[in-house]
């Protein structure tokens, strides 16, 4: 898939694709170091999951316009544009009108379903609230969300050290403060609120 849209967009004049990763955590850390105009993202990563990734993204990186193809699924929608996702494209679409999108979100507009953009403007303008204001809960920093989505993963604390080039005392302690904060002291309930927060896979 990667493959087949950097080829097709390679052969559009003005559009230079500038890098590819194939994970979630791969695809931030490019991300900030290139600073692409336009990020294509899918929600299916092996680690952190495309809209983790995409909310991260829109924190540290805002110029960065996020395109989301994935599944045609209305929670799926709400949820990206909840992480700062300025436009949203289902797999199948034809090239025109991924080509469109991307153009469409470099602009600075929204690329949402036309059925959904009213929900989706709620959504956009419940973020900005949250951000001006915070949301008064207990926050994961960035690396506590990245360990939080890692441990729901199934991954060990030495295999989410090597994962993210840590060590292993570090991986516990994030560990230690991401189950402080959210006052939940079992791998079961932890995968289960990461779920929950859409950090990993849903369901």
């Amino acid at each position: 898939m990667r493959d087949g849209i950097s080829a097709m967009l390679s052969t559009v004049a003005h559009i230079n694709v500038c890098g590819s990763a194939k994970e979630g955590l791969e695809a931030v850390e490019l991300a900030q170091r290139l600073r692409p105009d336009v990020v294509i993202m899918d929600i299916g990563l092996p680690d952190i999951n495309g809209l983790e990734a995409t909310r991260q993204l829109a924190a540290t990186q805002p110029e960065a316009r996020v395109v989301l193809t994935v599944y045609d699924n209305r929670e799926y929608v709400l949820r990206a544009a909840r992480v700062g996702a300025r436009g949203y494209l289902v797999k199948n679409s034809p090239a025109a009108l991924l080509l469109e999108a991307i153009e469409t979100v470099h602009e600075g507009r929204l690329c949402y379903p036309a059925e959904l953009m009213e929900p989706v403007l709620k959504e956009v303008a419940r973020r900005g609230a949250e951000l001006d204001g915070g949301n008064g809960s207990a926050e994961l920093s960035t690396r506590e969300r990245q360990v939080l989505a890692l441990i729901a993963g199934g991954l060990s604390n030495r295999e989410i050290a090597d994962r993210l080039r840590l060590s292993v005392r570090t991986i516990e302690t994030h560990r230690q403060h991401v189950m402080d904060k959210l006052d939940i002291h079992s791998v079961a309930g932890l995968t289960k609120y990461a779920i929950a927060e859409g950090l990993t896979h849903l369901g």
